[in-house]
């Protein structure tokens, strides 16, 4: 039989742990879609282990928009809407007044992540401030990116860096889903096929989405490589659509486009909500390091993806079927690679032709 202290430890600890479940926690996240995709594992995290009953999220609503309801995240917000740029201050000339705004925002948080500004920094100060004229909060600044060479995967790293802030131990084995997904609904499947419908696609076939894309032009493997491998499967009959959005627009030449969209049937410019709806209805998905790739793993789609300059052990897409391919080529953005175009062809071919 425990000891009475043995059960009054479990109740203390129990008492705690119901208390937390009705706490919020604030993450702020300025970055794009790839940013605050990996950055769900540390809400997924905050969530589960350290048992904040709420996590909620500040930053670019065109990209966050689509977690609530998908994923740990329970609310989002705009950084666009608050004057933010306030807290960039000289923390001699901040101020805020009763009924502030920036007060209001923060006023319900126990704990607030910021992606912004640095530690000691004026808006790391300044933000400090503004929470504590409401209550005690426990505010810490993360890096976006490790600030030294690491082993570990970016999510990882936040976790880690949370918990040494935080005093905890980052040696414990803490269980959390690594391969934190999004959890695409049955009304996102049904619009997706009415989508496909209405966009000229047959959502009864096999689809394979290609995004040839990425944030920078470096880490865009040659987009003939692509092409080669779009005629490939549609010469198999299989159907195959590139997926462009305002960077592959903005960045890509003239003759590009029109080379792709004389391949296979483009899809421009669409909100992420639509594209996270064709997801649900494409059985594999190939591109770059982009944030897109990152959706499609985090949705749990088969998603192949090329690696140029950046490193896959810190950055690859969280997902549970994800094959990535890193080209270590200095031609990789260049010139194509005819044998890794064989290779992933034939790996698209076993997906879509055995399945």
């Amino acid at each position: 039989m425990p000891e009475k202290s043995n059960i009054l430890d479990l109740v203390i600890a129990e008492d705690i742990k119901a208390e937390l479940k009705t706490k919020r926690a604030l993450i702020i996240q300025p970055g794009a879609i790839g940013d605050c995709i990996l950055t769900l594992p540390l809400a997924s995290f905050m969530k589960n282990v350290l048992h904040l009953g709420y996590v909620d999220f500040l930053g670019h609503t065109e990209y966050i928009g689509i977690f609530p309801g998908r994923t740990d995240v329970d609310k989002v917000s705009s950084i666009d809407l608050m004057d933010i740029h306030r807290l960039f201050m000289d923390s001699s000339e901040f101020v805020v007044q009763d009924n502030d705004p920036l007060i209001k925002a923060f006023s319900e948080y126990l704990w607030v992540i910021s992606f912004l500004g640095k530690p000691e920094s004026n808006f790391e100060t300044n933000l400090i401030f503004t929470i504590n004229c409401n209550q005690t909060s426990e505010v810490i600044t993360l890096p976006s990116k490790p600030l030294t060479e690491t082993k570990e995967h970016i999510t990882d790293y936040f976790i880690h860096q949370l918990l040494d802030q935080c005093g905890l131990s980052s040696k414990s084995p803490y269980l959390y889903n690594k391969d934190y997904h999004i959890k695409a609904t049955e009304t996102d499947l049904a619009e997706g096929k009415n989508l496909l419908w209405e966009l000229g696609l047959e959502p009864q076939k096999k689809l394979v989405v290609i995004q040839p894309g990425a944030g920078a032009l470096n880490k865009c493997w040659h987009v003939d490589n692509y092409l080669s491998i779009v005629n490939e499967l549609r010469s198999k009959n299989i159907q195959v659509v590139f997926l462009l959005g305002p960077a592959e627009l903005e960045r890509f030449r003239n003759e590009t486009i029109q080379s792709l969209t004389k391949a296979t049937k483009c899809l421009t410019e669409l909100p992420l909500t639509d594209v996270l709806k064709i997801m649900t209805c494409t059985d594999v998905f190939l591109g770059n390091d982009s944030g897109i790739t990152h959706l499609a793993a985090s949705m749990g789609i088969k998603t192949l993806v090329l690696f140029g300059p950046t490193n896959p052990n810190t950055y690859k897409p969280n997902g549970p079927n994800v094959k990535i391919f890193k080209n270590k080529n200095k031609t990789f953005s260049e010139k194509p690679s005819i044998k890794l175009q064989e290779k992933i062809t034939n790996i698209l071919l076993k997906d879509i032709l055995h399945t």
